[in-house]
């Protein structure tokens, strides 16, 4: 009875403890955000470790956040109520879903890039230009970039002045983070000169500009998932 007891106030607190952190990423952070490390939010929140461990483990579950080995946690969605609306999360082929998510994409975002150009605030524009200036950095460090990639387009969708577009934004982040898992930064100069391209037309106000560009980003991308999967296939 008492071993159960015990269980059961583990588990009160680790809910507890996961309902404060939940807060907090849903209050505080942006889609693409890393979180502090177990030791900092364990101490945040005034808990230990282990509990810290169990809740990200819950929320990485749930779709809220991912855990990502040697690189640290980072913040998948900030929507309480649809932590994984699209349930994308269990996908097994993930060229399938890489390939599919690039297909929205290109439904999507040309016309969110356009928009984003004509409807754009001044320290947006700038905004966007830092994120690419920091996806350049680290691409050229031979650092992981996707975080910062995401908020890049992130702030476009934020550029273009629609609530239901940046509502869309969970499916965006979802293709950064799958197609920059999947190719290891073999299109690192792609993504450099593209980028520059989009940030550049939508600081300039060039919403034909932002749409082609994000056209042919987009494109080239998802030309190598359709590579990577003919050579799984054998058709190389």
């Amino acid at each position: 009875m008492a071993d159960e007891y015990a269980r059961m106030n583990k588990t009160l607190l680790s809910a507890q403890v996961e309902d404060m952190v939940l807060d907090y990423i849903c209050r505080e952070c942006r889609i693409g955000d890393k979180l502090p490390n177990e030791f900092e939010l364990a101490r945040s929140f005034h808990t230990g470790r282990s509990t810290m461990r169990e809740v990200m483990k819950s929320l990485a579950s749930q779709g809220y956040v991912e855990i990502r080995h040697g690189s640290g946690t980072y913040v998948l969605s900030t929507t309480p109520s649809m932590p994984d609306p699209l349930h994308l999360s269990g996908r097994k082929d993930k060229f399938r879903l890489a390939l599919e998510l690039f297909d929205v994409r290109l439904m999507l975002e040309p016309e969110i890039a356009a928009k984003a150009a004509e409807e754009r605030e001044d320290e947006q524009a700038e905004e966007v230009l830092r994120y690419c200036d920091e996806v350049e950095r680290l691409c050229k460090e031979g650092m992981d970039h996707s975080n910062m990639d995401i908020k890049f387009h992130t702030c476009i969708a934020e550029c273009s002045g629609n609530m239901v577009v940046q509502s869309l934004v969970p499916i965006i982040q979802s293709a950064v983070l799958t197609f920059c898992n999947m190719t290891e930064r073999r299109l690192m100069n792609e993504t450099i000169s593209t980028h520059r391209v989009i940030a550049k037309s939508i600081y300039y106000r060039d919403p034909t500009g932002a749409r082609c560009a994000m056209m042919s980003h987009l494109s080239v991308n998802r030309d190598m998932i359709l590579d990577m999967i003919r050579e799984r296939q054998g058709f190389a």
